[in-house]
């Protein structure tokens, strides 16, 4: 298996590989100056000396008294005391009249114009004498030149050949001081666990594991919620099923004992509805707890509760005691998801009509973003209603109460950044319950 390498030792080595182009780079260009500098101070040098040098090239040649076809002069010393100079001093026709000792006996081959030029190993330069035909060639070998750059090239390459090594070994170190905190962040995450959900600790992060961290934190909020909605449906189905499958096992094990009586089998069915009736609730309530496909849109409340009223209105019973009230002044939309509402409001109409002593139940909307539910039963005693939204909680006499299905509502309203109020008895009226569900519009995202 391929062994990983260490996030400190590529940040190292990125950082080693990148400083060293970057100075590689940098003695280049100062190369490429110092060079230009060199050539420049050279030249001005070679240019000073060979205006000092004429004057005393053309008297040492004139008092040499040679006639013009000899053979060039030579110049018994430097014309300048310290200077190594080589010269030629050359008529308008190229002949050779006077060199230096060092000099070629040949001509340097360069034209007889003021200016530099370069002759194979020398760079010289050339001046006219602003009276007589008569021209000063003064060389300066380009060698020297070179070692000045190659001294200044091997000035700054030494001390980066030095320093580099140990410039690696302090980028390193520091790159592994830095990186420290990802080895905290990595125990961080793996102390986490199906039983240990909680939060990492974020103190002291660069902003950028900040986010990293705020992220997994989100994560671990939604693995925790979920774990939460699956304990809970398993709960819940402990809680609510067992009744109803004894009930059916009983039923059923009482008609093959004793033979199918006809009541023995309608209770057997009763107990199955009622038993779909519960399974209904908790898959209902496993949505709401977990949000699935929760949508936050525009939602038309009117049409929301003109379908689940028309859900009720196909049996005759519930066709006499329920009743739609639709706001003249109409509605707005609200912000949410058409679906959970419907549940939300179904389970409200439910409770009513289930729970109402068979008196009317009227659902009502009211401007901007509230719906409501109000049946004319016996309603709930003030202490109990503080704890109707709690799941299996029942306070009915028959031992059904309204059970999951406020629980239910309360969860798709919180969901929903919404607010249920349950009232008992109905304001202005002797009795009765009130639920309200109260939305954001949709023009309020914020």
């Amino acid at each position: 298996m391929t062994q990983r390498m260490s996030l400190a030792r590529r940040l190292s080595r990125a950082l080693i590989l990148w400083v060293g182009t970057v100075w590689l780079l940098c003695i280049l260009g100062v190369s490429w100056y110092v060079y230009r500098e060199i050539n420049h101070n050279f030249d001005n040098e070679l240019t000073e000396s060979s205006h000092r040098m004429f004057d005393i090239a053309i008297h040492d040649w004139d008092q040499a008294g040679a006639p013009a076809a000899s053979a060039p002069v030579l110049a018994p010393e430097p014309l300048i005391a310290g200077d190594e100079l080589i010269f030629h001093l050359v008529d308008d026709g190229q002949r050779l009249l006077m060199r230096s000792a060092q000099s070629p006996q040949q001509p340097f081959g360069v034209p007889l114009a003021t200016g530099f030029a370069d002759a194979g190993p020398w760079r010289i330069y050339t001046v006219r004498h602003p009276a007589r035909p008569l021209y000063l060639q003064l060389a300066d070998p380009l060698e020297e030149r070179r070692g000045a750059l190659k001294s200044t090239l091997l000035g700054l390459a030494l001390p980066m050949a030095a320093v580099l090594p140990l410039l690696a070994l302090l980028l390193r170190a520091i790159a592994r001081r830095e990186l420290r905190i990802l080895e905290r962040l990595e125990e961080e995450i793996a102390l986490r666990s199906g039983t240990d959900l909680r939060p990492i600790s974020l103190s002291g992060m660069p902003s950028e594991l900040h986010s990293v961290g705020d992220h997994v934190n989100r994560l671990l909020g939604r693995l925790s919620h979920s774990l939460d909605v699956e304990r809970s449906l398993a709960a819940n189905a402990a809680h609510e099923l067992r009744t109803p499958l004894a009930a059916a096992r009983l039923r059923l094990h009482t008609a093959l004992e004793h033979g199918l009586a006809s009541t023995d089998v309608q209770a057997a069915l009763d107990a199955l509805n009622t038993l779909s009736h519960r399974t209904e609730k908790l898959l209902q309530l496993s949505r709401a707890g977990s949000g699935a496909a929760l949508g936050h849109g525009a939602v038309d409340l009117a049409q929301v509760a003109a379908a689940v009223v028309q859900e009720f209105w196909q049996a005759e019973s519930p066709r006499r005691r329920l009743d739609l009230r639709m706001p003249e002044g109409g509605m707005q939309l609200a912000l949410g998801d058409a679906d959970s509402i419907a549940i939300a409001l179904r389970n409200l109409v439910e409770n009513a009509l289930r729970y109402g002593a068979q008196s009317p139940v009227v659902v009502a909307l009211e401007a901007p973003c509230t719906l409501v539910v109000q049946d004319m039963g016996a309603g709930v005693d003030a202490d109990k209603l503080k704890t109707l939204a709690q799941r299996h909680v029942r306070h009915m006499g028959d031992g059904a109460g309204y059970g999951l299905g406020l629980s239910i509502v309360n969860t798709i309203v919180q969901n929903h950044g919404g607010a249920l109020s349950l009232r008992s008895p109905v304001p202005g009226k002797g009795g009765g319950f009130e639920a309200r569900i109260a939305l954001r519009p949709a023009a309020s995202t914020s």
